[in-house]
């Protein structure tokens, strides 16, 4: 071995590209608030504007509905982040908001069209007024339907993700645009430093869904496809005291496994054979969580095993 690949790597220091760079947020709940997050640890200086809470709330409420029914998501979404009062309805606070847009090079925002044109937000009327100012607009369908209501929930089912009658286990769309709002928000800031102008992006949670149902679109995640259940390796299965998560899709950890469990494999495609599922699945039901464990340990095979 040549003493270049033998040294060791070191662990490359934290990046923060967007150090010196300004966001500014009007957007609320998930979304806008998971993107602001994500630009804070690449070193922008980001500055969240909520409305004031509800009239009947007690004094500091959060104007931000996540702050009033999910406290600690709201926490950590906001950790280190400044985050102030604004009336945008009234004169006070539309001139405390263009106090800041002055200094501002990104804006997020999460209201409908036509509200942010009621505002005086439009992006006609910003880039007019803020030329290197750029806008990422988050909305829930893109274009003529951004007026639309809607939720993660509604989302997730148009692109075909909600299957029975189970809630999906996490906000996909919201988090994955949240993605994308991050990701528009470096485009705009790279824009920025090579024409010296802003510009607008609108991010709709709707294709946030349909990116990541393209696996789906494509067959790989139906139940006839390699990591939808079809394939013996790629599954979750009862064992005896839980359950195991199991991930051994590739043909050296498809092998692995059926070398551990006694299961004979002669070609690969034996894995989406009915005889070795059950055969895997008696394996797996014989086994507890700490023998699977040690068994993935001792014969490199992917799994993770679960409580019931």
């Amino acid at each position: 071995m040549s003493s270049l690949t033998s040294q060791p790597t070191k662990p490359t220091k934290t990046l923060k590209p967007l150090r010196g760079v300004r966001v500014l947020s009007l957007a609320l709940n998930l979304p806008g608030p998971g993107a602001l997050m994500r630009l804070k640890a690449m070193g922008a200086t980001c500055l969240k504007a909520e409305p004031p809470g509800p009239k009947s709330a007690p004094a500091g409420t959060s104007g931000d509905p996540m702050g009033q029914y999910n406290p600690r998501a709201y926490a950590t979404l906001h950790d280190g982040i400044q985050v102030v009062t604004i009336d945008l309805k009234s004169d006070k606070g539309q001139a405390a908001l263009h106090k800041e847009l002055a200094r501002t090079d990104v804006l997020l925002t999460s209201f409908r069209p036509s509200a942010l044109v009621k505002l005086g937000l439009g992006w006609k009327t910003l880039h007019k007024a803020y030329p290197a100012l750029s806008v990422v607009a988050i909305v829930g369908a893109p274009g003529e339907r951004a007026e639309e209501p809607g939720h993660d929930l509604t989302y997730l089912a148009d692109a075909g993700l909600v299957t029975g009658l189970d809630l999906p286990a996490t906000l996909f769309a919201d988090m994955g645009g949240a993605l994308m709002a991050s990701e528009a928000a470096l485009k705009a800031v790279l824009t920025q430093k090579t024409s010296g102008k802003g510009t607008f992006q609108e991010i709709a949670l709707s294709d946030a869904a349909n990116w990541l149902a393209l696996p789906r679109s494509w067959g790989l995640t139906q139940p006839s496809g390699a990591v939808g259940g079809a394939h013996a390796g790629y599954r979750v299965y009862p064992c005896k005291d839980g359950r195991v998560a199991l991930a051994a899709l590739e043909p050296h950890f498809a092998a692995a496994l059926c070398a551990a469990a006694k299961v004979p494999m002669t070609d690969p495609r034996a894995m989406f054979h009915p005889d070795t599922h059950a055969a895997i699945a008696q394996f797996m039901l014989g086994k507890t969580r700490q023998q699977l464990d040690r068994l993935a340990v001792a014969h490199d095979i992917p799994l993770h095993t679960l409580a019931r």
